[in-house]
This record gives C-alpha cells, sequence and structure tokens, in this order.
C-alpha cells in the first residue's frame, strides 16, 4: 500500500489536484482511498458527485461507540473511498485535533485493513504544519509528499514551510519530500520562479498543470474532468501526473529498502 499525502496552502487548487489524481490513479487499475484533512470537508466532493459527505468528527459526535466503517468510508467516482476527517464546530475546539481524532478511529477501525486499498492520498491544509496537519507526515501515515504551489509568492511561502517541515520529520525515517506540483495562476515568468524556488528548497516540479476553465466546467458539473468532460485535454496532464508520482515513489520505496 503506498501512503501519499498532498499538501499547499489554502484556496491554491490543492483538492481539486488531489481529487482527479485519484481518479487518474483509479482509471490505471488502482484502488484508492482519499482522505480529506481539511475542516472545510470539501476534498471529495467532486468525487461524490458534488455532494458533501458525513465527516468522520460528525459521525463521531452523532453516534459515539455506535460508528461503524460505512458510516465514514463511502464509494464515489470510479469506486474511490472517501473520507472526510471534518473538524470541531466553528470557535469550539482545534482543527487540527479532529485530524487526529479521525486518523485514530479509521485505526480502530481497521479500515485499511477492511478496504485494503493500493493507494492512500491524504489531502491536507498547508497553511499550518502543527499539530494534526503534520500527522500524515509525522507519525508516518505517508510515504511520499508532494507539494501543490503557484508561482504566487505566499503561496511558494507555505511551500517552503511544509518542506521545511518534511524534512525535520524525515531526519527521524518519516516522509520523503517527492516534489512540487506547480498549478499554474498564469503569473508572468511563473515556471522560472518556480523552478528557482524548488532549486533553494532542493526538491523538482513534479508536473505543470495549466491554468484552464475545464475545471471550473468540471465542478459545476459536480465531478472531476474524467467524469465531467470527456475530451478535455486537463485528463492527460493528470494522468501523466499519476505515473510521475508513481514513478517517484517507487523510487523512493527502493531507496528504503537499500
Amino acid at each position: 500500500m503506498r501512503k501519499i499525502a498532498i499538501y499547499g496552502k489554502g484556496g491554491i487548487g490543492k483538492s481539486t489536484t488531489t481529487s482527479n489524481l485519484s481518479a487518474a490513479l483509479s482509471h490505471k487499475g488502482y484502488k484508492v482511498m482519499q482522505i480529506g484533512c481539511d475542516p472545510k470537508a470539501d476534498s471529495t466532493k467532486t468525487l461524490m458527485g458534488g455532494k458533501r459527505i458525513p465527516t468522520v468528527l460528525e459521525q463521531l459526535r452523532e453516534k459515539g461507540e455506535d460508528l461503524m466503517l460505512e458510516d465514514i468510508v463511502y464509494k464515489g467516482y470510479n469506486d474511490i473511498l472517501c473520507v472526510e476527517s471534518g473538524g470541531p464546530m466553528p470557535g469550539i475546539g482545534c482543527a487540527g485535533r479532529g485530524i487526529i481524532s479521525a486518523f485514530e478511529k479509521l485505526e480502530e477501525l481497521n479500515a485499511f485493513e477492511v478496504f485494503q486499498p493500493d493507494i492512500v492520498i491524504y489531502d491536507v491544509l498547508g497553511d499550518v504544519v502543527c499539530g494534526g496537519f503534520a500527522m500524515p507526515i509525522r507519525e508516518g501515515y505517508a510515504k511520499e509528499v508532494f507539494i501543490v504551489s503557484s508561482g504566487e509568492m505566499m503561496s511558494l511561502y507555505a511551500a517552503n514551510n511544509i518542506a521545511q517541515a518534511i524534512k525535520n520529520y524525515g531526519k527521524r525515517g518519516y516522509a520523503r519530500l517527492g516534489g512540487l506540483i506547480l498549478n499554474a495562476k498564469n503569473i508572468e515568468n511563473e515556471q522560472d520562479i518556480v523552478q528557482k524556488a524548488v532549486d533553494e528548497i532542493g526538491t523538482q516540479i513534479v508536473a505543470y498543470i495549466p491554468r484552464c476553465g475545464d475545471i471550473q466546467k468540471a465542478e459545476e458539473k459536480g465531478g472531476t474532468i474524467f467524469e465531467a468532460l470527456e475530451n478535455s485535454i486537463l485528463k492527460d496532464v493528470y494522468s501523466k501526473l499519476a505515473d510521475e508520482i508513481l514513478h517517484i515513489s517507487q523510487d523512493i520505496a527502493k531507496e528504503e529498502i537499500i
């Protein structure tokens, strides 16, 4: 089972990228589970026909010890398994703690053993890399981490912070940084700006996702590019992203064995 975390600043298109990546991997024959780790609980929305699914925390509050896997794991597009950790009620509690509680409940219910996914993808808000938001890289849930960023200053600032956190945890044998996914915003000299940033961070650009109106069209239909727009040029883009991530994860796995 490959375990991958996708991080990025809020609003950068991280969940859109993650959902289309999950769809691309599912079309390659992999059984995929996507776990949303954002209090907004909208990571899997386009995999579920535009519908929001109940979160782990909501179901925990409602059902307590009677909670079962079918209450928190839902089958979405192309049989992708969808989970949303959720967060506390507004103004009450810590969002990071909510992620921790969700992860603990998934483990307690043996979710991975029951569903046996080939690939688990954690979609994680990257504005703050502490507490529960660091769980995927801190506690060994994810083996590889990819950062979604544009060429905008604040996005790259967040990417650098995330990269530093990964390196710190990597010294303890946790997750490794696989690279940066450039989700373009069409700013001037964007690719050059991002290339300079990744050189300074010490990583690579894994894929370039061009800015395209097809994303909005697909989301308006409540789906990913693969489900909503049969002839979109972005299908090939996300398929190549999936291939590149699989290749990098294989390389990381080989290095761990050595």
